[in-house]
């Protein structure tokens, strides 16, 4: 699959491993970066090189002082901006793409499809794979932006922790994949925002509803009430998006 020159194909591959990897995990020692670089024919150190070029085109990436690796080229940014035109179609064909690389180099990888075969057929299950793949796609691109821990109370325990959507993937088709319609948060942290307890600002602090502040509880009192006006924890990539947090704090907040 690959020449000197990069394909689209492979661009596509290797943004949307950079997507689903915490950046401080883009080097070539990288297992899941080794596997994939040996799909496209590249090498774990042209590929981890690849992907540091598309952290250079990532705002929170240069915000925070890194800057990634220059020589970004024209392709690769056209790359960043079909990504972020459409998550959920570029998502799937990388899924495809991938099955087709691990089918012609007859590497057994455990398939997304795997535990879904005996219950369904048809259309069905092709819908069943296809939201699974969008879903596993979402958690990893957020759960890796935040370094594996809720951004309001630090929890790491995989186990507990949830790829929440700042705005319902049944209310904006276009943002349910895109990384920053998403926060981590631990299942506690999550139903509360769900529920509109919780908001944030357009600087990223926390706010409680009233009904919240007024519980005299100790466990509101202890967990909940020190998060008013406390900043998140902030992505490596994919900030928050504040118009998604603003429609979240119109929308959903009971204020």
């Amino acid at each position: 699959m690959s020449s000197n020159r990069w394909s689209r194909d492979e661009l596509k591959l290797a943004f949307h491993l950079y997507c689903q990897l915490p950046f401080g995990r883009l080097h070539q020692r990288n297992p899941e970066i080794i596997q994939l670089a040996g799909f496209i024919g590249r090498t774990p150190s042209a590929l981890a090189m690849k992907l540091v070029n598309f952290a250079s085109l990532d705002p929170a990436i240069t915000a925070s002082g890194r800057k990634g690796l220059g020589g970004a080229s024209k392709l690769d940014q056209e790359t960043w901006d079909q990504f972020h035109a459409d998550w959920e179609g570029l998502a799937l064909e990388c899924e495809r793409l991938r099955a087709g690389l691990v089918t012609a180099t007859a590497v057994v990888v455990p398939s997304i499809e795997d535990d879904l075969t005996a219950y369904y057929i048809g259309e069905t299950r092709q819908a069943i794979v296809e939201q699974r793949i969008k879903q596993q796609f979402f958690r990893k691109a957020v759960l890796s932006s935040y370094r594996g821990k809720c951004c309001m109370s630090g929890l790491a325990e995989p186990r507990l922790l949830l790829a929440s959507h700042i705005v319902p993937w049944s209310q904006d088709k276009a943002n349910r994949l895109n990384p920053a319609n998403g926060l981590c948060l631990s299942a506690l942290h999550d139903r509360a925002f769900d529920q509109g307890l919780i908001a944030l600002t357009d600087e990223f602090t926390v706010i409680l509803s009233a009904s919240l502040r007024q519980r005299d509880e100790p466990f509101v009192r202890e967990v909940l009430l020190p998060l008013a006006g406390r900043q998140i924890e902030l992505p490596e990539r994919f900030m928050p998006s504040v118009e998604l947090l603003a429609w979240h704090r119109e929308r959903v907040f009971v204020g």
